[in-house]
């Protein structure tokens, strides 16, 4: 489990900066603070209107390539999640995140997230559950719906009971969501594995 820079002196500005990176599904943005990454955001309009919403909400430069070598590889591991390469190469769990702001019980719902495999989806309540929180379903959705770090804490694997998706409140809704579980189930399908009726997480 990452802490965000425990050594900085607090004195000093942190550093931030964002970036731009083109995907199968468009261009998305990426945020970082120092050493770890503080938001991602999925394609708007066009490009110039992520441009211009990432740099309000990161209040920071689009800063060019090379870029540091976590930002380089969660932008790598995107880039093949939306392809629909899973393993190693679109393993995100290891991305640091920045913390500040985000509530304790948030914090414990992404953490959880994070452990959903790839091409494998559960439900809000699952999750609750795992996370040692039964009857909390609702509670997970909301913090899901709020996910700073879409792909990076993969929100779209959460589903509702009943094969519905949910997550309506999440950026980009459930078109997205949907269209991210298709990506992954063809890359779980090509790979012959199984597929992601089945309930999985690395725990």
């Amino acid at each position: 489990m990452e802490t965000p820079h425990p050594f900085r002196d607090a004195s000093q500005p942190a550093e931030r900066h964002c970036a731009v990176f083109d995907t199968a599904l468009g261009a998305f943005g990426i945020a970082w603070r120092d050493e770890a990454v503080s938001m991602v955001l999925r394609p708007l309009l066009d490009r110039e209107a992520t441009v211009t919403e990432l740099q309000w909400q990161s209040a920071a430069e689009v800063a060019p390539p090379p870029w540091p070598e976590f930002v380089a590889h969660a932008v790598a591991a995107m880039r093949a999640l939306l392809e629909g390469r899973g393993g190693a190469e679109a393993d995100l769990r290891g991305v640091p995140l920045d913390w500040a702001g985000i509530g304790q019980f948030e914090r414990r719902v992404y953490e959880a997230a994070r452990d959903v495999a790839f091409g494998h989806t559960c439900t809000y309540e699952e999750l609750a559950q795992a996370m040692g929180s039964p009857g909390a379903a609702r509670a997970v959705d909301v913090a899901l719906a709020r996910n700073p770090w879409p792909l990076i804490v993969p929100c779209h694997r959460i589903v509702a009971g009943g094969g519905r998706l949910g997550g309506a409140g999440a950026p980009g809704g459930p078109v997205t969501k949907h269209k991210l579980l298709a990506i992954e189930a063809a890359g779980v399908a090509r790979a012959g594995a199984p597929g992601p009726q089945d309930i999985r997480t690395r725990r």
